[in-house]
């Protein structure tokens, strides 16, 4: 029976480079001969991509309830956790997933304001005590990570759409939880060069994946 597999994750609010560096954690760990699963949240499956685009799309002229919000997120996870990381661990591959639990913690808890004793409540429901082995988290200012969004030149999604103060309120809620969880996260100055960013994380993977195969 194969060993269960390694559950890496990546977080930080829009514009911090998470797409960008979590192609160099992929390349990292197939270059070292493991099977890497890579996906994101919300979505990851056909059906979790649905609720994704109907999260995201800025057009829909129904204002989205905070609560309906939170629990399409928990929707797409539990189908996601189902189809794709859970088997996925469960045969020895390491999963690298754009955003997971800490993201909801941080946009609904700490952006929409929900309590995080709700949110632990469907946490523990669908996760059923799965949890990431590392989450790195890249953080930077807020105003820069936004010059970053707007440089992309694509319309922005409903949660690009948000205020500066709703995204200084995820940033805090993301550094809280980094604060409170030494041993999985691993904060990331997203703010410098891409190659210094690149190298911090490789230099974190190095050592975190020693550790784990020793």
């Amino acid at each position: 029976m194969a060993a269960r597999g390694r559950f890496i994750t990546l977080e930080g609010s829009e514009g911090v480079g998470k797409s960008t560096n979590l192609a160099r954690v992929v390349a990292f760990l197939e270059a070292r001969g493991l099977e890497v699963v890579q996906t994101r949240e919300p979505g990851g499956t056909p059906r979790a991509e649905a609720i994704r685009r109907l999260l995201l799309d800025p057009a829909e002229q129904e204002p989205l309830d905070q609560d309906a919000e939170l629990l399409l997120v928990f929707a797409a996870r539990a189908q996601h956790l189902a189809r794709v990381i859970r088997p996925a661990l469960a045969r020895g591959a390491w999963v690298v997933c754009d955003r997971f639990t800490d993201a909801t913690f941080a946009y609904q808890g700490g952006g929409r304001g929900i309590p995080a004793a709700r949110i632990a409540e469907l946490e523990r429901f669908v996760q059923q005590g799965l949890s990431p082995d590392l989450t790195l988290l890249l953080d930077m200012p807020i105003e820069a990570a936004r010059e970053r969004v707007a440089r992309r030149g694509e319309a922005p999604d409903r949660f690009e759409r948000e205020r500066g103060d709703f995204f200084s309120a995820v940033r805090q809620a993301y550094l809280a939880r980094a604060a409170a969880d030494h041993e999985r996260f691993a904060v990331v100055d997203a703010s410098r060069t891409l190659s210094a960013v690149g190298e911090q994380i490789e230099g974190l993977l190095e050592a975190r994946v020693a550790a784990w195969q020793s």
